[in-house]
């Protein structure tokens, strides 16, 4: 318990120094995405204090597996359930398209940054997961483009989000980048029984 008091003081303390920028990203995608953005302000804190300590936090295998499961509802919500009820009707299959956008200073800087380091960063912890499972090669290179491209697809027949090629380009991005980051969850992080 000792171990996660300080990180989870300066995650409420990042976090509430924060508000002010995240709270604009509240009038376009629904309020789940503070607490989302909380979730991975505490695990990245937690995670950079137990390496720099060279702790080790173990946790159950339940509690795992439930973080999980909770974290992609969450993001099922923030994916699908849009604020006002917004309609999207866009297709853009042409590769680094919406990126170069962002970059091009057209919109305000939180904007830009926000959708493209949450379309990387949110699913890091997939990738992560992934590589806890599997040392599969193929599984690994695979199946981030399915799950991604279905996804994209559900969001565009739902009308619940544009379908991107970007998206799926930078949510991959996320899971290799989670494969990266997999040695330092093992170094951090034991999963117990349970």
């Amino acid at each position: 318990m000792k171990k996660i008091i300080i990180p989870l003081l300066l995650s409420i303390i990042s976090f509430l120094l924060c508000i002010p920028l995240f709270t604009s990203l509240t009038s376009n995608l629904h309020p789940i995405v503070l607490l989302v953005l909380f979730v991975c302000i505490f695990v990245v804190t937690i995670t950079m204090f137990l390496a720099f300590t060279g702790q080790r936090l173990i946790i159950s295998k339940s509690f795992f597996y439930g973080f999980f499961l909770t974290y992609s509802i969450s993001l099922f919500i923030l994916l699908f359930w849009r604020p006002n009820d917004q309609i999207y009707e866009s297709i853009n299959l042409m590769p680094f398209e919406t990126i170069i956008f962002y970059l091009s200073g057209t919109v305000h800087w939180i904007i830009a940054f926000y959708n493209l380091a949450a379309n990387i960063g949110l699913f890091v912890p997939f990738g992560i997961l992934l590589r806890f499972k599997t040392s599969n090669r193929m599984t690994l290179c695979l199946l981030p483009f399915l799950l991604i491209s279905l996804i994209e697809v559900g969001q565009y027949i739902t009308k619940r989000g544009s379908m991107d090629i970007d998206d799926l380009i930078l949510n991959v991005v996320g899971f290799y980048i989670g494969y990266l980051f997999f040695p330092l969850f093992r170094r951090v992080y034991s999963i117990g029984k349970g």
